[in-house]
């Protein structure tokens, strides 16, 4: 197999801590070789911390000069759309963070300019990628097709804010300010104060939104959401339940998303770390009952110590070498934003926010 070299769109906090120390220790599958970002002192402090060879100063730079495989732009989302369509264009498969974007028009145009290019553009729900996730989804999937327990009835998340850095290295930093750069405007159908609560809901539960659908294998629609914003429900194109529990409470001291797959006759469980920890899958808690054939059972399946982030990268380099799909494309997370936007509408009519 041989190594992907691999350029980087910016390397900020995010970008170091939830990717670039992840593709650097993949020595055998992979290789980065270029950085592109705007501030040259961390740039260089970055490059020489990593032992990346090449630094440039803009994406546009390392797509004229470097020569890439694939580029990871770990920017944020309302920056996408001023910086992905040139990395398209070049036919040059690149991951993103999540979501795609803030409203779903700016995600259908990098949809376009990707289908256009026929290029890979892989989006970052990384616990589509934690091993718990994958293992909880061949359960979920065997059970819906054989019927064995039941009907798939009902599908729950919850997410209560919590310590997601959870002790994760802190990145390198500089006092060097960051240059200007062009943002997804806000849509001229909501107020700012509405555009506002779509950026917030985009930005903290957009995975939790995206979750639903990987266990569904379908997408949903929203049909009830709590004044306060703690709750809202729907149904499946199927008609199965669904609901996401936003913030039912706070912690500070640890991470405790949960999401919770029910069957007439047994449900799947799966109970996640916080987003940045080290190394550490979920755990999955699947429980049969069907004391007519056997007696009630409860497993807990050891798991292999890999995080989602890390596991997300070795999937978008199989997905650039074409060895299986990306766990969620630009064309899929269209869906969540569909679905996010259904949020802000809901409370718009109910609640005149």
């Amino acid at each position: 197999m041989s190594k992907l070299r691999i350029g980087f769109v910016g390397v900020g906090g995010m970008g170091q801590m939830a990717h670039l120390s992840n593709y650097a220790v993949l020595k055998e599958e992979c290789e980065v070789v270029a950085l592109a970002e705007p501030r040259p002192r961390l740039a260089r402090l970055v490059a020489d911390r990593y032992g990346v060879p090449e630094v440039y100063g803009s994406h546009l730079e390392l797509l004229e000069k470097a020569k890439v495989d694939a580029i990871v732009a770990p920017q944020m989302y309302r920056s996408h759309i001023a910086l992905i369509p040139d990395i398209l264009r070049a036919k040059v498969p690149v991951f993103t963070e999540k979501p795609l974007s803030l409203t779903v028009e700016a995600g259908r145009e990098l949809v376009r300019i990707g289908e256009e290019s026929g290029t890979l553009h892989m989006v970052g729900y990384h616990k589509r990628s934690d091993p718990a996730m994958e293992y909880a989804k061949k359960i979920v999937d065997e059970w819906k097709a054989s019927g064995e327990y039941g009907e798939l009835r009902y599908v729950r998340v919850t997410m209560p804010p919590g310590d997601w850095i959870s002790g994760a290295d802190m990145p390198i930093g500089s006092d060097e300010p960051y240059p200007p750069i062009d943002s997804e405007k806000f849509p001229a159908y909501y107020t700012d104060a509405q555009s506002q609560e779509l950026d917030i809901f985009v930005n903290y539960y957009i995975h939790q939104v995206n979750a639903i659908r990987f266990f569904l294998g379908e997408s949903y629609k929203i049909t009830y959401v709590d004044r306060k914003g703690v709750l809202f429900a729907g149904e499946s194109d199927s008609g199965v339940t669904v609901a996401l529990e936003m913030a039912p409470y706070h912690n500070s001291y640890d991470w405790q998303e949960r999401v919770l797959v029910g069957f007439n006759n047994g449900s799947v469980r799966v109970d996640l770390p916080a987003p940045l920890v080290r190394q550490r899958a979920g755990t999955v808690t699947v429980m049969r009952d069907q004391p007519s054939i056997a007696p009630p059972s409860v497993v807990q399946p050891s798991l292999p110590n890999v995080s989602a982030m890390r596991n997300q990268a070795r999937n978008f380099l199989a997905a650039v070498r074409g060895e299986r799909p990306a766990p969620s494309d630009a064309k899929d997370a269209i869906n969540d934003l569909i679905i996010a936007k259904q949020y802000i509408d809901y409370r718009i009519q109910k609640y005149s926010i």
